[in-house]
């Protein structure tokens, strides 16, 4: 008889696997992301992970074009998509007749980038995404909305200390346009983009290089605005640039924050950043990144912003549209590899019952009066000795364990046993019900 071969099982690099604790942990912030978008009105659509190719590739291109992963099957050109904003673009053009505009949709799934694994970066990757989608045009009223969905979000998340950084991109442009500077505005951003790292005196060297003298000083005019929101504004006005593009940026940043205030988010968890320079290819108006600020080391940690026309590709409809996506797999990542958050229930049961010996028929009945009412229920009716069995619920983190015996089944009742405490109780199965449920309420 030809003796097996045995394969050593591996996961591949930059694909996230994790233990029950964690998945558990995952699973939760992703619930508490999707309640948060679903509070806001935005409906939920899962587009196909494999999509025609040449459909993906419509818009991709550069880097982006060589870490998408493509394939044939039979004569089709298959490819994994890479985000979740083309599939969008996709289906609206496709569904155009049957949807209501503007659209809201939320997303969270996985997509694919054959990039080089990195700590927290990954090939296979968890995006959440919602998007508002306009029929021509859409309100600018809905730029402000996004921040209060940020907001919402990440206080239902558990965290207090962030700041929703704002920006409008017309206001860069209109800025390069005045100084007829277009042509290197993306090799200005890359270096204004440094000035943390650098401080702005490293930064006027490096853009004197190649930009006369006095374009430079109102270029580092412009990232040296400092105060608060209202006080930024008025500094953008005094400038005095005579561009119509500037103008209308200001304009749109000023109704932004206006109606950021109406929809409740604190002056403390959103500021006007003028250096947010994100999608230069991509992004036409309001820009967001919020980052956690005792962690800024994290980067951001939700982007996103307006962009003119998310069909372009597929139709000649001016479909506009505005929306962020948080990087769910990499920001877990970094809230457990920085201790910000931690893994620590290792099951989902409210309640382990066990058999003493073999009375399995009231274990499956108390089992499934306890899940009629909502708790989750998990059973271990394996020959094992009871202290083993009580070991499993504390390694397991749950709290009560039904024991269920002759004495019990003979009796029609139920031993309840407090992991915690050590108390136990003999019960009837409707009184053991309302004491678990009560004290679950306390949680």
């Amino acid at each position: 008889m030809q003796e097996k071969i045995r394969i050593k099982p591996k996961t591949l690099p930059g694909f996230m696997e994790l233990l029950p604790k964690e998945q558990i942990l995952f699973n939760r912030m992703k619930e508490i992301i999707q309640k948060s978008y679903e509070k806001y009105g935005f409906l939920p659509l899962n587009t196909p992970i494999i999509e025609d190719a040449d459909v993906l590739l419509a818009k991709a291109g550069g880097e982006t074009e060589k870490q998408i992963y493509q394939f044939k099957k039979g004569d089709n050109n298959l490819a994994l998509r890479f985000d979740l904003t083309v599939p969008l673009a996709k289906y609206v053009t496709e569904y155009y007749d049957k949807l209501s505009f503007p659209f809201k949709r939320y997303q969270i799934g996985k997509v694919y980038r054959g990039e080089k694994p990195q700590r927290g970066r990954y090939r296979e990757f968890y995006q959440c995404d919602v998007d508002i989608i306009g029929d021509g045009k859409l309100s600018i009223i809905n730029d402000a909305e996004i921040p209060s969905i940020i907001y919402s979000t990440f206080k239902n998340l558990g965290f207090d200390d962030f700041t929703i950084c704002i920006n409008n991109r017309k206001i860069l442009n209109g800025l390069f346009y005045s100084l007829e500077l277009e042509s290197e505005s993306a090799e200005i951003l890359r270096i204004i983009d440094k000035i943390d790292k650098i401080g702005a005196n490293k930064v006027k060297e490096e853009l004197l290089k190649n930009i006369e003298n006095k374009k430079v000083d109102i270029i580092m005019q412009f990232i040296s605005i400092e105060g608060n929101n209202d006080t930024k504004i008025n500094s953008l006005e005094d400038m005095n640039i005579k561009n119509e593009v500037f103008q209308e940026g200001i304009d749109e940043l000023k109704q932004v924050v206006k109606f950021i205030r109406i929809f409740g988010v604190p002056e403390e968890n959103f500021k006007i950043d003028l250096t947010i320079a994100r999608g230069l290819d991509y992004y036409t108006g309001t820009v967001y990144e919020t980052f956690l600020n005792q962690h800024r080391n994290l980067g951001s940690i939700c982007s996103g912003g307006r962009y003119d026309n998310l069909a372009e590709y597929y139709t000649d409809k001016k479909m506009p549209g505005v929306g962020i996506s948080i990087g769910l797999s990499r920001l877990f990542f970094q809230l457990v590899d920085n201790n910000i958050i931690s893994a620590e229930n290792e099951s989902i049961s409210d309640v382990l019952i066990v058999s003493m010996k073999d009375e399995y028929e009231l274990c499956a009945e108390v089992a499934t009066k306890l899940r009629e009412v909502g708790l989750n229920i998990q059973l271990n009716i394996e020959e094992q000795k009871l202290g083993k069995k009580f070991r499993n619920a504390d390694n397991l983190h749950i709290k009560y364990v039904i024991i269920i015996g002759e004495d019990e089944v003979k009796n029609n009742v139920v031993s309840l046993k407090n992991m915690i405490t050590g108390e136990q109780k003999t019960l009837k199965v409707e009184e053991a019900v309302d004491l678990i449920k009560k004290e679950l309420k306390k949680k």
